[in-house]
């Protein structure tokens, strides 16, 4: 199974694994998946972070790209065709940009978001599946 990391899911498997679901976990760790990370999620944890909004002990933003490398995650960034077609993500009542960025990767690279987030799955009409 190919999977992205919701930002929250990334944060708690560094910090705090126990806090992910069973079947999260599970995935996470399972060897024949790919767990990707993408460079939303570090950009929100940096802007979060720059405002205060984010406490991180005892390291930075950069730091968690080395530890998302240690993890084994693949890192990946949103590509021309994904930034250009985000406008054709339904608007439904979630509003958060990184999340809404995160289901529209998602979607168009068929990958599984783990997410702890009730809101995402009202995007599964429109393709996304979800793990929790």
């Amino acid at each position: 199974m190919n999977c992205l990391l919701d930002t929250h899911a990334f944060l708690w498997a560094v910090f705090g694994p126990e806090k992910l679901s069973r079947k999260a976990r599970a995935a996470i760790v399972e060897p024949t998946n790919e767990i990707c990370l993408s460079s939303i999620s570090l950009s929100e944890i940096s802007l979060k972070y720059a405002l205060g909004k984010l406490k991180l002990e005892n390291c930075t933003p950069e730091s968690l790209v080395t530890a998302a490398r240690e993890m084994g995650l693949t890192l990946i960034t949103a590509n021309a065709d994904e930034s250009a077609s985000f406008h054709r993500l339904p608007s439904v009542a979630h509003r958060d940009p990184f999340d809404r960025m995160l289901v529209w990767q998602a979607i168009q690279r068929q990958l599984v978001l783990i997410t702890k987030d009730s809101a995402l799955p009202t995007y599964q009409a429109a393709g996304l599946k979800v793990l929790w």
